[in-house]
């Protein structure tokens, strides 16, 4: 049962993916040859619900706003969503909403990619999400649905909702030159270094964190096995190294990483606390494949 009040719950909002997970390959594809992996995990996905569903293993109240289709990939993932402790009263069922797979080939530290997007990234559900009084912060797993939806932020902060940003790799948007006075209103930023560095055009992460100070009272950058750094009020730095794990997956590190500081800011702890909790809860998630937390998923043969 959750351990935090009612009133204290988090949205996460965004895209709802099926992620077919192939590791354990000796090499990565060449054009014209198939390859084959030692393993395959079938698991939900996208930033929202691998953020949710860490924070609903965490104790904490997490509310899903997304989309799921009525296909049979898509179904597929019912079991596993209603066994992970999100709140799924604001996930949409709609045909159009899929599917949405996204295929991930993993081999060592190297990943490759390749999803589908299916319909708005909108759910009808979302303004009763937002006006929900459970609900005390909003999270947005990606930029790109911050895009499809104009005046989200301003429609949360009329709610009185805190509100925080983790922009993820579109190759189509990460350098739009509007995305900062876009984002004006995010409270938390959390981007990794690749994300810092094609956002802001800065090749160095200080730089970056100095070009971001005007838009995000508080930053948080990934660096994956480099740890991460806070940029916080009036130059405020704190950098946390990484913990030493043994890595099967990094899909979804992040994502995991990202509700681990969202569960002790909201609390109001301090940022050093936040920042290794959010380094405990990454460093959790490498250790077996897919992003949502390894007791939640049921067990694929």
């Amino acid at each position: 049962m959750p351990t935090n009040a009612d009133t204290h719950g988090i949205l996460c909002l965004g895209r709802l993916y099926c992620d077919l997970l192939f590791t354990g390959l000796a090499a990565m594809p060449e054009l014209g040859r198939e390859r084959f992996a030692e393993d395959f995990t079938l698991s939900a996905g996208g930033g929202a619900y691998i953020t949710a569903a860490h924070l609903a293993a965490r104790g904490r109240r997490a509310f899903l706003a997304s989309r799921l289709g009525l296909d049979s990939l898509s179904c597929a993932l019912e079991a596993e969503l209603a066994a992970s402790g999100v709140d799924l009263s604001h996930l949409e069922r709609s045909a159009g909403a899929g599917p949405q797979p996204t295929v991930a080939l993993v081999r060592g530290s190297e990943r490759a990619f390749v999803s589908r997007r299916a319909g708005s990234a909108r759910p009808a559900t979302l303004d009763a999400a937002l006006a929900d009084r459970r609900v005390r912060h909003l999270h947005i797993a990606e930029y790109a649905t911050l895009h499809e939806i104009p005046g989200l932020i301003g429609q949360a902060k009329a709610r009185g909702l805190t509100l925080s940003l983790d922009p993820s790799w579109d190759d189509a948007l990460i350098r739009d030159p509007a995305l900062l006075a876009a984002c004006a209103g995010i409270d938390l930023f959390l981007p990794n270094e690749e994300e810092l560095r094609a956002i802001t055009g800065c090749t160095g992460v200080e730089d970056g964190l100095d070009r971001l100070a005007d838009t995000f009272p508080l930053t948080v950058v990934k660096r994956g096995g480099a740890g991460a750094l806070l940029a916080g009020a009036g130059g405020r730095r704190l950098a946390m190294a990484a913990e030493a794990v043994s890595v099967v997956d990094t899909t979804g590190a992040g994502d995991a990483f990202n509700a681990g500081f969202l569960d002790a800011w909201l609390d109001g702890h301090g940022h050093r606390d936040c920042l290794a909790a959010a380094i405990a809860t990454g460093s959790a998630s490498v250790g077996h494949a897919g992003g949502a937390p390894r007791a939640r998923r049921p067990e694929t043969s």
